[in-house]
């Protein structure tokens, strides 16, 4: 199996070789000897857009080209970049630039294209990519787990053997469930110097109503996170020491060097949404959310 830096170097490049032709995610999937749903599921994790849009504004961004630089009829510039009809490249195309082809040749307007896509803004490890983060409001939303005291000098072993029991046992006893194939982890803030931390095995619930004996529910706030999204060539409970040490160090670099400088850590509940628990996944999919405020002008540390 390919890594997931390579598949993904392999899948943007294919796309810009074959830009003339009749290019879609099973055509680049069966190229790649990989399953189209997950390539599909992959490129949107990895890139925050499907995979089929980004192809239709690739091809029309290269479009242009034949627009400004030839005499080609519309027809013929839609069938040079395998679009089946003129029709549908015109509408795609005043869906991406705003504007008709015949418009935009005749009036010279200047519009905003899709670049191609790279990994440059990612850090890549041995068989795994961690992004940089972004800069994200998320809204409030509830869960229902069962909360644990993990020792931190054994944290590891333990969260794998919670989130697994839970996955398998205790999830399918929680109803009003809003995303059922996404694992919620919740790691609540506690002093530094204490010898174990708090973690919730979770998932999402539309409300905190009926939750089943011995369970809790846990309501967060609307809050400032970056979220880091990580891409491994392995099944999630295969994550190890060195995975979660090269995820910590790149989360803290952020906060220390050249990516960010305007937030800071804040002293709030970490969280972690899992992908693919629910069904065969050849990568593992984690998103991190770490708390952050706004840094104020007299903060000199945070």
């Amino acid at each position: 199996m390919q890594k997931p830096n390579d598949l993904l170097e392999s899948v943007l490049n294919e796309i810009e070789k074959r830009i003339k032709e009749d290019i879609n995610a099973d055509f680049l999937a069966d190229n790649a000897g990989f399953s189209s749903i997950h390539l599909q599921r992959l490129f949107k994790f990895a890139f925050n857009q499907s995979l089929g849009a980004y192809i239709r504004s690739r091809k029309l961004t290269a479009s242009l080209e034949s627009l400004f630089n030839t005499d080609f009829k519309i027809v013929s510039i839609a069938l040079e970049y395998g679009f089946e009809y003129e029709q549908s490249y015109v509408r795609s195309f005043k869906r991406e630039f705003g504007v008709t082809p015949g418009i935009i040749r005749k009036t010279g307007q200047i519009v905003k294209v899709t670049p191609p896509l790279n990994l440059h803004d990612a850090t890549l490890f041995e068989n795994c990519i961690i992004f940089n983060p972004e800069i994200v409001m998320v809204p409030r939303f509830h869960v229902i787990g069962r909360e644990h005291q993990v020792p931190c000098n054994e944290a590891i072993n333990h969260v794998h053997k919670l989130i697994k029991y839970f996955w398998e046992n205790e999830r399918n006893k929680i109803t009003n469930v809003s995303e059922p194939d996404v694992y919620i982890g919740l790691i609540r803030s506690r002093d530094i110097d204490a010898d174990y931390n708090l973690y919730l095995p979770s998932i999402q619930v539309n409300t905190l109503k009926n939750i089943p004996e011995g369970f809790e529910g846990y309501t967060l706030n609307p809050s400032l996170y970056a979220k880091f999204r990580y891409i491994g060539q392995h099944n999630y409970l295969e994550i190890n020491h060195d995975k979660i040490i090269n995820i910590y160090s790149t989360i803290k670099k952020f906060f220390i060097c050249e990516y960010d400088r305007d937030y800071c850590l804040f002293n709030g509940t970490y969280f972690v949404k899992v992908y693919g628990l629910s069904y065969d996944e050849n990568f593992c999919q984690i998103e991190w959310f770490v708390p952050i405020k706004k840094k104020d002008i007299d903060d000199e540390k945070c």
